[in-house]
Order: C-alpha cells, then sequence, then structure tokens
C-alpha cells in the first residue's frame, strides 16, 4: 500500500484537535443546523405527513450521524488512521443493503 504522503492521505486529528482542522470544524456547523432543521421539521405543519415524516427521518439520521462522527473522532477511535471510515460504512452499508434485499424479498414471496 502506497504511503499517505503518497496516496494523498493524511492522519486525522483526535480530541479537541478536530475543532482546529477546516473540515472538521464543519461539524459544529453541522450539528447547530442539524439539530435547528430537526426542530423546525417537528414543528411545521404539512399537509401530507408522510413527506414530514421522511424529512424527519432523513434529518435525524443525518444528525445522529454527524453526532457519532464527531464523538469517534474526539475520542481518537480511529488511531491516526485514514481507512477506518471507508472499512466501518462499507460494511454498515453492505448490511443494509442485505437486510433490505432479504425482507423485501420475503415481502415479495408472500405477496
Amino acid at each position: 500500500m502506497a504511503p499517505a504522503a503518497a496516496s494523498g492521505g493524511s492522519t486525522l486529528p483526535s480530541g479537541f484537535a478536530v475543532f482546529t482542522s477546516f473540515p472538521d470544524l464543519l461539524f459544529i456547523f453541522e450539528f447547530v443546523f442539524g439539530g435547528l432543521v430537526w426542530i423546525l421539521v417537528a414543528s411545521s405543519l404539512v399537509p401530507i405527513p408522510l413527506i414530514q415524516g421522511w424529512v424527519m427521518f432523513v434529518s435525524v439520521f443525518c444528525f445522529l450521524a454527524t453526532t457519532t462522527l464527531l464523538v469517534l473522532y474526539i475520542i481518537g477511535a480511529h488511531g491516526g488512521e485514514t481507512s477506518w471510515v471507508t472499512l466501518v460504512f462499507s460494511y454498515v452499508v453492505t448490511l443494509l443493503y442485505v437486510v433490505h434485499a432479504v425482507f423485501s424479498l420475503i415481502r415479495w414471496k408472500s405477496s
């Protein structure tokens, strides 16, 4: 595998150094504005509640994902390596695809 300098990667910050680098500094804004969106969507009245439910789901999911990543960066769970994020989320996405496919197959067979 190529060294980090040759592949364009760098080490990830941990602890409160997360708040000193530009891309990671955006966590604060994502956290604040994500919470505001969550509050505003929950308090608005819409003619079709299904739409509000979907927007609320996406908003809450993104808010929780941002919070989880922020906490993982602060506690240093990545160990300074950049590949763990891709690896952890690749497994999660693959698992979700498999679960979705299985339940879709079950629903299709039962209809």
